[in-house]
């Protein structure tokens, strides 16, 4: 894919992640996940995972990020689970990350996902640190 079709894809999900529709919003928060990490588009996984309309959105979105099996990925959805105001968004985004957290120990990458925890009890944002921590002392984890 040319950089020229990927600038036209992202403007396109730019686009999508302010409709009215959820699954339009839930389709283009799966694909920023794809391109996690960048400056560009943390504002708008932030939104979506945070999106006030409908927890399908910021459940595509929470699972896309994570599916990634990366410390980017569970670092965003742990940022938005540690700003989510709304108890509906909040228990949303922690059970995408309890299932997430199944899925490594059901596949024996219960190390990978500790790992990834530990180096963000020392990230920067409190509110992810707070959450790694905090998942940590889960005794499922133990």
């Amino acid at each position: 894919m040319s950089q020229e079709q990927r600038a036209g894809g992202l403007t396109a999900a730019l686009r999508d992640a302010e409709s009215e529709s959820w699954s339009c919003r839930a389709a283009a928060g799966r694909q920023f996940a794809a391109v996690a990490g960048s400056e560009e588009v943390a504002p708008v996984l932030e939104r979506l995972l945070l999106d006030p309309h409908d927890t399908g959105v910021t459940q595509e979105t929470a699972e896309a990020l994570l599916q990634r099996g990366d410390l980017v990925g569970l670092r965003i959805v742990l940022a938005a689970l540690s700003q989510a105001e709304a108890w509906c968004t909040a228990d949303q985004l922690d059970g995408e990350v309890f299932n997430h957290q199944s899925w490594m120990i059901a596949n024996g990458r219960l190390d990978q996902f500790v790992q990834q925890l530990e180096a963000l009890t020392a990230d920067e944002d409190a509110g992810v640190r707070e959450e790694a921590s905090r998942l940590l002392g889960r005794e499922s984890l133990g």
